[in-house]
């Protein structure tokens, strides 16, 4: 029987392992942020912002879910941890960068200026790593809501999230150990 846990491989095979996954990583973060700035976004009407809101956090809701499954029966767990946080993280902040432009563009009210694709994601990032430099302010309460929203997604994300990875990454490292 051959030992094929990650501590046990040849530095080369790790590496290359590592590699794979930083490689596969990037690309589908840029492809996640290349289709951001490629996708037309012309219009939200503000009484569909909470079904925005709502798809968005279903779309981010899925791909949580997909990628524990991936994680669980993964040959590498701790490393398709790392590749799922890699699309899971992006994925999020996209879809508010997505939400919050959209309602600059069919609202202009709802922020204290206009924001471009950039200024939408700038927030968002602002917003997920601070407080906020108050530069960009939600200015209704339909975008402070959602603003809200993130908020408690950034905590919910960064205190659960990150404790059913970890769980989910020891989940397929036992499911992997009682399968040798």
């Amino acid at each position: 029987m051959v030992d094929d846990r990650f501590e046990n491989m040849p530095k080369e095979q790790r590496r290359r392992l590592i590699r794979r996954v930083v490689i596969r990583t990037l690309i589908s973060a840029a492809a996640l942020v290349v289709v951001y700035f490629v996708i037309p976004m012309q219009n939200l009407e503000s009484a569909s912002a909470i079904g925005g809101l709502v798809l968005g956090l279903l779309f981010v809701g899925g791909l949580f879910t997909w990628q524990i499954w991936k994680i669980v029966r993964a040959e590498h767990p701790g490393l398709q941890a790392i590749e799922g946080l890699g699309l899971m993280l992006p994925g999020y902040l996209l879809a508010f960068a997505t939400l919050y432009h959209l309602m600059s563009v069919s609202g202009p009210e709802n922020f204290n200026e206009p924001l471009t694709k950039i200024d939408s994601l700038y927030f968002t990032l602002v917003c997920f790593s601070t407080v906020g430099f108050g530069d960009i302010t939600a200015t209704t309460e339909v975008s402070r809501a959602i603003v809200s929203a993130q908020i408690v997604g950034n905590l919910f994300l960064i205190a659960v999230g990150v404790r059913i990875i970890t769980a989910a990454v020891r989940l397929g490292q036992r499911r992997k150990g009682a399968a040798t």
